[in-house]
């Protein structure tokens, strides 16, 4: 497997940058990649170190970096990044590793990082395609409850990794408030739809794929060279407008209800660096389907799945401003998908499709089998039927402006430093009606 540990992962690493000894996001283990902006700078390349960022361009601009890095990272967004080779991708994280463990490198490259809290961070890359699928099955389960209870799932669901193309236009990165969106409702004792602002404003809990390299057209991906199209991940909220879905998504899925906006977390986890938190695929019940041949992989069944840890936090304007800390809503694990990240990018491009460096992938949302790890808060309120109680007597069935909503995610294992995914954090405007 080319996503191997290695010496950049080694628990007794450490960097000259003191912060990242022992930060629960961004030890010198992680080194994700993100695009940011320092006060009164432009956009560019950096690399998260700590509570540092250090700024790839000026590295550049210094010819400090090799040659065939220069293009890469002089660029304002990490598309050319994610257009490398797997193996150059690994050679751009070993080196890094040892600039930022060699205490040699400190007197150079210390002017060249900036405080993390004075920068504005900014897209990581400039997506193509968004394409969000429906892999966790619990997620699934509960949902198809709520509107099919004798048949939750249908036929397909564990056939094929379900999915839709959603709106690559609306993604915008942690912290860019939501606006409630408008759009068309019908309740099921109205004669006729009214046009107004959302009612049912959701979450979804979901894990981002940053797709690296390209196919041609009419040239499907194998599955065992899946993982080589993993550049990276990040944390993902799919915006869901729950009563405009409910009277849009027939006959073909998802529109307005989810196009409105997505947030995600703005670093990348590399693949290289999650390499000590690959775990084995969750085994599927007894009974279920063994996926067809073009979707089955033994290595991928072995080491396609993650150690991740997800939390979800709300906080209202009544509780900030009573300095109340937010209240967890879930926690849950990544091991609770049904597809595998390699399985969802095979299957992408089984049909021809080309993939290219920067599209998206969603996960879907990722619940648990129990209560506590649950999602969305459709599932969490049964529909809307069981409100949930909050600190200061509030209630919520789902989303009011002012609310904000927060993902964290923290990947761990046995003998291993853990290491984060940032944050994924957004509060609700009102909307702007339609003129």
């Amino acid at each position: 497997m080319r996503h191997a540990r290695n010496e950049t992962h080694d628990p007794a690493l450490t960097s000259w940058v003191q912060s990242a000894n022992g930060h629960a996001e961004f030890p010198v283990q992680n080194l994700p990649l993100g695009v940011f902006a320092p006060s009164g700078g432009s956009a560019r390349i950096g690399v998260a170190i700590g509570d540092s960022i250090l700024d790839m361009r000026a590295l550049a601009e210094a010819d400090l970096l090799p040659d065939e890095w220069q293009a890469v990272f002089r660029a304002d967004a990490l598309n050319p990044y994610f257009a490398l080779a797997v193996e150059q991708r690994a050679d751009v994280r070993r080196q890094l590793s040892r600039l930022l463990s060699d205490g040699a490198n400190r007197a150079q490259l210390e002017p060249f990082l900036h405080n993390a809290s004075a920068c504005a961070m900014l897209m990581p890359a400039r997506i193509g395609d968004y394409t969000d699928f429906y892999a966790g099955i619990h997620h699934a389960n509960n949902v198809g409850k709520l509107f099919r209870p004798d048949n939750p799932l249908l036929p397909n669901y564990k056939h094929i990794p379900i999915g839709y193309h959603g709106r690559a236009s609306s993604i915008r990165p942690s912290g860019t408030a939501v606006r409630r969106p408008h759009g068309q409702r019908k309740s099921a004792d109205a004669d006729a739809p009214v046009f107004g602002p959302c009612e049912r404003l959701d979450f979804e809990l979901e894990l981002g794929a940053w797709i690296a390299g390209s196919n041609d057209l009419g040239s499907p991906v194998p599955i065992g060279d899946a993982g080589d199209h993993l550049a990276g991940i990040c944390l993902l909220n799919d915006w869901s407008a729950r009563d405009m879905q409910a009277w849009e998504y027939q006959p073909l899925g998802p529109f307005l209800a989810k196009s409105f906006h997505s947030t995600i977390s703005p670093w990348v986890v590399t693949a290289e660096a999650l390499a000590p938190f690959r775990t084995a695929q969750t085994p599927r019940p007894e009974g279920d389907p063994q996926p067809l041949p073009y979707l089955m992989d033994a290595d991928d069944q072995a080491q396609g799945s993650f150690a991740i840890r997800m939390e979800v936090y709300l906080s209202t304007a009544q509780m900030r401003a009573s300095a109340m800390a937010p209240v967890k809503l879930s926690e849950t694990q990544f091991a609770n998908m049904y597809w595998t990240l390699g399985q969802m990018i095979a299957h992408h491009s089984s049909n021809g499709c080309n993939l290219q460096p920067g599209d998206l992938f969603g996960t879907g949302t990722i619940s648990s089998p129990d209560d506590g790890g649950l999602g969305s808060l459709l599932e969490m309120t049964r529909g809307g039927a069981v409100p949930i109680d909050l600190p200061g007597g509030e209630t919520r069935t789902f989303l009011l402006d002012g609310d904000e909503l927060e993902i964290l995610g923290h990947a761990s294992a046995s003998g291993c430093v853990p290491i984060g995914l940032g944050s994924c954090k957004a509060r609700i405007m009102a909307g702007q009606p339609s003129a």
